[in-house]
């Protein structure tokens, strides 16, 4: 097969369009998004979080915040108590991110009644 028909996609491209989306999947989830509109405001406490976003299991809540900070979005520290104390804090990079995502659950917020109403009418086979 002839290259010359083919479109070759620059590496950089690629790799570009790869690093967004990557980026876009870490913050995009559902407990992701959850914990980063709580941690915004404040440091938080583990069982805050537990109790404040609904449906998180306590494993699900632990994987999402240590990926969290893991991706530099989150601080975590501990105080030397008994028991240990240890809080949740957004990062200078959280908060930015948080100003993004409240206008989007605004905009998700507006729209939704729309979205639903035409997927309703979509299902019906209703134009």
């Amino acid at each position: 097969m002839s290259r010359r028909n083919i479109r070759v996609t620059e590496p950089t491209e690629v790799t570009q369009a790869c690093q967004v989306l990557d980026v876009l999947n870490r913050v995009s989830g559902k407990w992701s998004i959850s914990v980063l509109m709580e941690v915004h405001h404040a440091p938080v406490r583990f069982t805050e979080l537990e109790r404040a976003i609904h449906g998180i299991s306590r494993r699900m809540l632990t994987l999402t915040l240590r990926s969290l900070e893991r991706d530099g979005l989150l601080t975590r520290t501990v105080y030397p108590t008994v028991p240990p104390k240890v809080e949740y804090e957004a990062t200078a990079m959280a908060r930015e991110l948080y100003e993004y995502l409240a206008g989007l659950t605004a905009w998700a917020e507006r729209h939704e009644p729309a979205m639903r109403a035409s997927r309703q009418a979509y299902d019906l086979g209703v134009d």
